[in-house]
């Protein structure tokens, strides 16, 4: 009898042990994880550095999937204009550096959540469109958490033609908004040291 209870017993902590529940698949993330939460030390030269090179990375990949996605299937195409979200390649790159990943135009200058400083950036982006003079890339500090990469398109660009055809001035500039954390958290401490 006691063998009985002992084998039943048994049994019932093997059955109660999963085996599959994905343990050796979990390891990347795991360690991906591990990493992130390492203890860095990162200078704000760093930090900017990493975002500049993040931006100009991410504003041309972005780019090339609207483009794709507006040559591709034009009705479809205008509206992942104002949810770039729905693109998969930029859903990934979103989630992959942490980063809110927009479109935006002169409709967008007068919108209520900008800061004062990203209103005038965008004015002179604004401006420089209008008298047909080229503007570069710009890395803003908004406040003490936040970083904004700003790119101007070409207004010759499918994206400014189909996703800003409303507007009196075709322009269009990705903004791409960085959470200090989360450049630190996706920062590999290898590649931080000087």
């Amino acid at each position: 009898m006691k063998r009985i209870i002992c084998i039943a017993m048994l049994a019932s902590a093997l059955v109660g042990c999963d085996f599959k529940s994905g343990r050796i698949e979990n390891t990347k993330e795991l360690s991906r994880e591990i990493k992130a939460s390492q203890i860095k030390r990162v200078t704000n030269v760093q930090l900017i550095s990493s975002a500049d090179e993040w931006g100009k990375k991410i504003a041309e990949i972005a780019e090339k999937a609207l483009k794709g996605e507006l040559e591709k299937n034009p009705d479809a195409g205008l509206a992942h204009c104002r949810d770039l979200g729905g693109i998969p390649v930029i859903a990934a790159l979103e989630k992959e550096y942490g980063v809110k990943v927009e479109l935006f135009g002169t409709n967008d200058m007068k919108r209520p959540g900008l800061l004062a400083k990203e209103r005038e950036i965008l004015d002179a982006y604004a401006y420089s469109a209008k008298s047909k003079t080229p503007a570069g890339d710009n890395l803003q500090q908004l406040n003490d958490t936040l970083l904004v990469y700003n790119a101007p398109l070409s207004s010759e660009s499918i994206i400014c033609k189909k996703c800003m055809a409303t507007q009196d001035t075709t322009f269009a500039v990705w903004r791409l908004l960085f959470n200090k954390k989360e450049i630190i958290r996706k920062l590999d401490a290898k590649q931080l040291k000087d």
